[in-house]
């Protein structure tokens, strides 16, 4: 692949960047021209704590950008520019739809991605953070694609197929953990196995992706419940984040069109 390959992805929460996309960040991290941009609304200080996690002293929001950052050390490509919007956790729905637009906009227009990665309507788990995260992004890269100048080429959302979203519920049961509920606040959510229109193998970086996850510690009992941390379980871990998964929001995907192999697949 030639020319720049300017990746953004805009997230609600910390952790919600440590899957999905890390394994495609991995991917692309040699090539000279690749500038990987990350944007977090809040720093998940309203967040539950892992019950094993030490007593905390602090802010939980302060240790959980700490965690990002580690992660991204520890998968070893941190984002080229991160940028934290500051709003209250749990409450950017209430956000004057406008504001966060334009505080997501600003930073898209100063970079000018060339694919941009968010929630899709479901905000993969219902969280209503995701949702109005991943609204206020799309209408910025609606806006945006459309001024004539370089870059958003491409607009994905996070997904997962129901075929591999049943696969892993039935996992679930069998290591004695209720199933999802696609319909409860918070579970993961499946879309139609037909709209994941990108799917990157990062099987052979998975141990990367597991790397920068295991630094969410507080975050351990949401990111992984049942997995003991001990080889094994990373090893089972691996396996879950070595494909991602996304839909094609923008451009319009073509009914039967091939699933590409990566984000920036067809835009040369």
């Amino acid at each position: 692949m030639t020319g720049p390959h300017v990746l953004a992805l805009v997230v609600a929460h910390p952790d919600d960047d440590a899957y999905g996309l890390a394994g495609t960040v991995a991917l692309h991290e040699d090539e000279p021209e690749f500038r990987f941009v990350l944007v977090h609304a809040t720093d998940g200080g309203a967040g539950q704590i892992d019950p094993a996690y030490p007593p905390v002293s602090e802010p939980l929001g302060r240790i959980r950008r700490r965690e990002t950052d580690a992660a991204w050390t520890a998968h070893g490509r941190p984002p080229d520019r991160h940028e934290w919007l500051d709003f209250e956790d749990g409450a950017v729905a209430q956000v004057p739809f406008e504001d966060l637009m334009q505080r997501i906009g600003t930073i898209l227009s100063e970079e000018r991605p060339d694919v941009v990665v968010t929630f899709g309507p479901d905000g993969l788990t219902g969280h209503p953070d995701h949702i109005a995260v991943g609204a206020a992004t799309d209408t910025a890269f609606a806006q945006l694609c459309s001024d004539g100048g370089r870059g958003f080429r491409r607009l994905l959302h996070g997904g997962v197929r129901r075929s591999t979203w049943d696969l892993w519920n039935r996992a679930r049961i069998r290591r004695g953990l209720p199933p999802w509920d696609e319909h409860r606040v918070y579970d993961l959510r499946p879309i139609p196995d037909e709209q994941i229109g990108v799917e990157v193998d990062v099987s052979g970086v998975a141990h990367r992706v597991v790397a920068g996850l295991l630094e969410h510690r507080t975050q351990r009992h949401v990111l992984s419940p049942g997995v003991p941390p001990d080889v094994d379980g990373d090893a089972r871990w691996s396996r879950t984040v070595g494909s991602e998964m996304l839909a094609i929001a923008w451009p319009p995907r073509p009914p039967g069109a091939a699933v590409l192999g990566d984000v920036f697949e067809d835009l040369e």
